[in-house]
């Protein structure tokens, strides 16, 4: 498994040297410059290409993508009208254009980028590889708590160009909650349910890697950091995905229709139980890590109440120090709806539900024919899942694997 070209040389080696970015402190600045240069890397072919181009050279890009492309220009615009309204200045708007850069922005560039030559089986086994150094690293983090070494190796010195916060240019063996008296890692992640976030993805990828060990490693090792996060949204995660997925590529099929016409019966028979049972559910969820659920809840409150203060394009930013119930936890956080409705209004949900949707559906029509469209849509489905839990455009830098695919699903015709 090796490159065959300039693009797939800077995938797999972004990928494979993750763990090197990680100790550095600088994932958070170069990944995202490493997607701008594959960007500008792709408008220099498709400007270059003529009607003699080789048809496997020739770049095309998908109606999709273009969606995303100008639902994440519209996030720009509304940023910088939230600024506007709110007078926070020529400055502000330089920096937080600089961070949309490397997060909203992401969530295009990387399906861009997928409409390059990239082989998806090289995407597989580079995230195989990945697992395999996160297997090795676990049981390293475990051993640095048992022997009570600081959790905190040290900041890069990279976290001088700033951005979101000191936590993308920390260097942690392990973190510990106080709460649950759980020690939760992160690995290359910024935090805990954030790797659990990744490691779902990864596990999509690496149940399609074609070897059979590697698959297998790729698989152990995502379950085992996802275990490792303690992320409850992330357990959930890799039990619910595969089988909405499931349920979703088979759906057109007269069993499977059957099928669900007779649950919908029975369901209606016994919908209070049914309710009862989810209340449960929820209940219990909510108790696993019930500070935790209390305070995302009240930012969750907090952001819808200050949302009519700015309900067209937003507050521009978030708060950055809410009040003392929810522990000074920065207001437009925790939550990407809620987050969107506080920063960017109306106008920024829209911006992200529109392309949700509308790949949601290009990709279910392409699943019944093409293997990497199901990939992709279990993977839009997870990303879907963290936004209810996650600010996901914020975490784009890590889990852009997964995005890259989804770009390689879009571009392919059935």
């Amino acid at each position: 498994m090796k490159p065959q070209n300039l693009e797939e040389k800077v995938v797999w080696y972004s990928l494979v040297g993750i763990y090197v970015f990680y100790f550095l402190g600088a994932q958070y600045v170069f990944m995202p410059l490493i997607a701008w240069f594959l960007v500008f890397y792709l408008g220099k072919k498709l400007w270059s290409q003529t009607e003699n181009t080789p048809p496997d050279e020739k770049v095309t890009i998908p109606f999709t993508v273009w969606v995303w492309i100008v639902s994440m220009l519209v996030m720009e615009v509304a940023l910088i009208i939230g600024h506007i309204d709110f007078n926070l200045g020529l400055a502000k708007i330089i920096t937080s254009s600089i961070n949309w850069a490397r997060s909203w922005a992401l969530m295009a560039l990387y399906p861009l980028i997928g409409c390059l030559n990239i082989r998806p089986k090289l995407i597989y086994r580079a995230v195989c590889i990945i697992c395999l150094q996160s297997l090795i690293f676990i049981p390293i983090c475990y051993l640095a708590y048992t022997l009570r070494l600081p959790d905190l190796l040290y900041d890069s010195p990279l976290r001088l160009i700033g951005g979101n916060g000191e936590l993308f240019y920390q260097v942690r063996l392990y973190g510990f909650e106080q709460e649950t008296n759980q020690v939760r890692l992160s690995l290359f992640a910024p935090w805990a349910p954030g790797l659990g976030m990744v490691a779902n993805i990864y596990f999509l990828l690496a149940c399609q890697e074609s070897n059979k060990k590697w698959r297998l490693i790729g698989m152990i090792a995502s379950i085992a950091m996802i275990l490792g996060s303690f992320s409850r949204l992330s357990l959930l995660c890799i039990v619910i995905v595969p089988l909405i997925t499931l349920l979703l590529v088979n759906l057109a099929r007269p069993g499977v229709q059957f099928a669900a016409g007779i649950l919908s019966v029975f369901a209606g028979i016994f919908a209070p139980l049914i309710i009862g049972v989810l209340e449960t559910f929820q209940e219990q969820f909510s108790k696993a890590r019930a500070s935790s659920s209390r305070v995302r809840e009240t930012l969750a409150r907090i952001a819808l109440d200050r949302w009519s203060e700015a309900p067209i394009w937003g507050h521009g930013i978030i708060e950055p120090r809410g009040p003392r119930v929810v522990a000074f936890m920065p207001i437009g956080t925790h939550h990407t709806w809620f987050g969107i409705l506080f920063e960017k209004g109306i106008v920024g949900l829209i911006a992200l539900a529109f392309p949700l949707l509308w790949s949601f559906f290009d990709l279910l029509s392409k699943t019944y024919k093409n293997e990497t469209a199901k990939t992709g849509l279990s993977i839009l489905l997870v990303i879907f899942l963290f936004t209810f839990g996650e600010k996901i455009e914020g975490l784009s830098y890590i889990y852009w694997p997964g995005l890259v695919l989804m770009g390689i699903a879009l571009k392919e015709r059935v």
